[in-house]
């Protein structure tokens, strides 16, 4: 029998075994946690083993999971329940009201001491794709920071409109959280079940800055608390908490300052000020009455340094140079453990075409800016632009999806294509690609840079005299606006039923749309989907989390390793960036207007990560301790295709990048 409790103005509901069902926000129906009896892959994917509450634990190298458990207590406020595992005895409370607490105490009741290599407790989030209106009407984003003592989750809705369930340690840390429930049959559609930990050295020593080894004497006790509370928004969440560790800046150049601040009776265990000397990420470490907090930042090198070191294994190590055709020019994924290139003739995402044409934006953003070696770049580009016009783009406009055409045409490559043959001065080509986009059925699709690149490919045409063709271009625009204004929440999918580099794009294309036509596109119908951008992220005290969109499926498809789960950051959060730094004064409040920028600004130099100052790079960091019991937190081998990274850091780094 499932049992109601009142927590603030929603509810929560508690299953017979003492485990907490759903969540149910105020004034709705729909639940912030995955329930079991849902339609659709949430109810084939949920069941009763992974309920909030629930969980595992390594003690003494032998693992235990916790589910039934040996006793189940009520109290008209809540509920406690015991599980044994072992010599240990597990207590958990669970007390409701205008604020849940919750607590967990691990006691060891054997003879000797015991080894606590992981305690996991399950919080499983409604965070899901079904379509684009079930998650902006009924999914959340759950974002986690296990920083010690200072941990929490904040879930907000998907659409950005409160209330959120703002979780807060309260006694105890948290230093890791891993993903259960992620492969080949949940696909990229589902995050997984998320397991918050007290450590999990057992299985990840080394994730998030270092797990913590616990050892419990006999009788001794390990407790964790935290309270759960709706919170309008991040803004009243984060006023909410204290924060021991944080900084304005989280990436910061070599010898440039980072300055961090304590709260109140904090003192660092890392000396400060911070130094700043030698590129990395760094952890930042405080202490006060045996509590521990981390912070996580980023020392990188300039950004010419980087980029010039990128580009020169680019084109060294990068390209298929033993082709006897003008694909040798192509760039293609590269495996840092054995240090070749990747042949990908069955897998699409490491084909010599794609994303793999940042690259090739790359070498023509450092060549304007006359960064690196011009002839080497001059004849990398040169062969590049033959591979495109003999192998990749037809005489009709079509983007082939692969040098063999055995793949049907992809209607993402379109304007990345376009917007190389723009820069490498063919505006023919150029716009036969564009119109093939819209004849493709374009006018549907969501394709990235695609606004950006319809007003400066029509602006170029105009230019030349070709003012017809340029004003067929421009329409194509505004009528693609019409219909996704006109979609409402209804956005059709894409490969993934909903995603950041969905909104991104939207926002990208209605800004462009508003830029030619103010009326056509109301200022409400921007800030109202902004907000739905904005949801994706939100402000951790860690580099790699901080205003970074959740995605977690791009380890798959375009790393090595071919690892689910969470990647952070992952290259097009700059897509986010570029909405952010483009958004047009007017629309927002200033103050506001400015903070969007410093977001934007953020993120380009948080990607910054996924670089080594000798030019090799990663294409994903999965994030998490474990997924699926696999050692994550960890950059894939692949070099594929982050260098849109920095394309869109040239891109905004100042008035010699122009657009790229």
């Amino acid at each position: 029998m499932t049992r109601k409790f009142a927590l603030g103005a929603g509810t929560a509901e508690v299953a017979a075994d003492g485990s907490v069902t759903a969540v149910r926000r105020p004034g709705s129906d729909h639940s912030v946690l995955l329930v079991e009896d849902a339609p659709g892959v949430e109810g084939q994917l949920h069941d009763g083993a992974f309920r909030w509450g629930k969980g595992f634990a390594v003690l003494d190298a032998r693992g235990w999971r916790f589910d039934h458990p040996s006793s189940v207590e009520w109290r008209d406020d809540g509920v406690d329940v015991v599980h044994h595992l072992g010599q240990a005895v597990l207590r958990s409370s669970r007390r409701f009201g205008e604020r849940a607490r919750e607590t967990y105490e691990l006691t060891n009741e054997g003879g000797m001491p015991l080894r606590v290599g992981s305690l996991a407790i399950s919080t499983p989030w409604r965070d899901l794709y079904g379509s684009a209106r079930d998650c902006l009407e009924h999914a959340v984003h759950a974002h986690i920071h296990t920083g010690g003592s200072d941990a929490w989750v904040w879930a907000v809705p998907m659409s950005g409109a409160g209330p959120g369930l703002g979780l807060r340690v309260t006694e105890g840390e948290l230093w890791a959280y891993s993903i259960s429930s992620r492969d080949t049959h949940t696909g990229s559609n589902v995050r997984g079940h998320v397991f918050l930990h007290v450590t999990d050295h057992a299985r990840a020593p080394h994730a998030m800055g270092g797990q913590p080894v616990i050892e419990l004497a006999p009788g001794q006790t390990l407790r964790l608390g935290w309270e759960l509370a709706w919170y309008d928004d991040l803004a009243a969440f984060t006023a909410a908490r204290e924060q021991p560790l944080d900084a304005d800046q989280l990436a910061v150049e070599v010898g440039g300052d980072l300055p961090v601040r304590l709260a109140d009776g904090w003192t660092s265990t890392t000396p400060l000020p911070l130094c700043t000397e030698r590129p990395g990420v760094v952890h930042v470490e405080a202490e006060r009455n045996g509590r521990r907090a981390r912070l996580t930042a980023l020392v990188h090198p300039p950004l010419r340094e980087l980029v010039e070191a990128r580009i020169r294994f680019l084109v060294e190590r990068q390209r298929p140079l033993e082709r006897s055709d003008s694909r040798r020019y192509a760039f293609v994924p590269y495996d840092n453990r054995s240090q070749l290139t990747v042949v990908g003739v069955a897998w699409s995402d490491w084909s010599d075409t794609r994303e793999r044409v940042g690259s090739a934006l790359l070498l023509q953003q450092a060549r304007r800016r006359g960064w690196g070696d011009a002839d080497v770049l001059d004849e990398a580009l040169a062969g590049y632009l033959r591979f495109v016009t003999e192998h990749v783009v037809g005489a009709d406009g079509v983007v082939r999806d692969d040098t063999s055409g055995r793949r049907d045409p992809r209607l993402y490559n379109f304007p990345w294509y376009a917007r190389f043959l723009l820069e490498a001065g063919d505006v023919d080509r150029a716009t036969a690609v564009m119109d093939a986009y819209y004849r493709l059925g374009g006018s549907h699709f969501l394709a990235f840079d695609l606004g950006a690149l319809v007003l400066d490919l029509s602006s170029r045409l105009r230019d030349l005299g070709r003012a017809r063709e340029a004003t067929a271009l421009t329409d194509h625009l505004l009528d693609q606006a019409t219909t996704f204004l006109q979609l409402g929440t209804d956005l059709p999918g894409h490969e993934v039923n909903y995603e950041q580099s969905m909104v991104a794009p939207l926002l990208e294309v209605l800004l462009a749309a508003h830029a030619l036509d103010p009326g056509g596109v109301p200022a409400d119908a921007l800030r109202r989907r902004l907000g739905w951008l904005q949801a994706f992220a939100a402000d951790q005290p860690d580099v790699r989390l901080r205003h970074i969109p959740i995605r977690h499926w791009d380890g798959f498809w375009f790393g090595g390793d071919r690892l689910w789960g969470d990647v952070f950051p992952h290259y097009w959060s700059v897509l986010s960036a570029g909405v952010f730094l483009d958004w047009p004064a007017g629309l927002l409040p200033e103050d506001q207007t400015a903070a969007l920028r410093r977001v934007g600004t953020d993120i380009l130099s948080a990607n910054l990560v996924s670089f080594d100052r000798d030019g090799s790079a990663t294409c994903a960091f999965v994030y998490p301790s474990c997924v699926d019991g696999t050692p994550a937190h960890r950059a894939d081998p692949l070099a594929n295709d982050q260098d849109w990274a920095l394309v869109y850091a040239l891109r905004y780094a100042g008035p010699a990048s122009g657009r790229a």
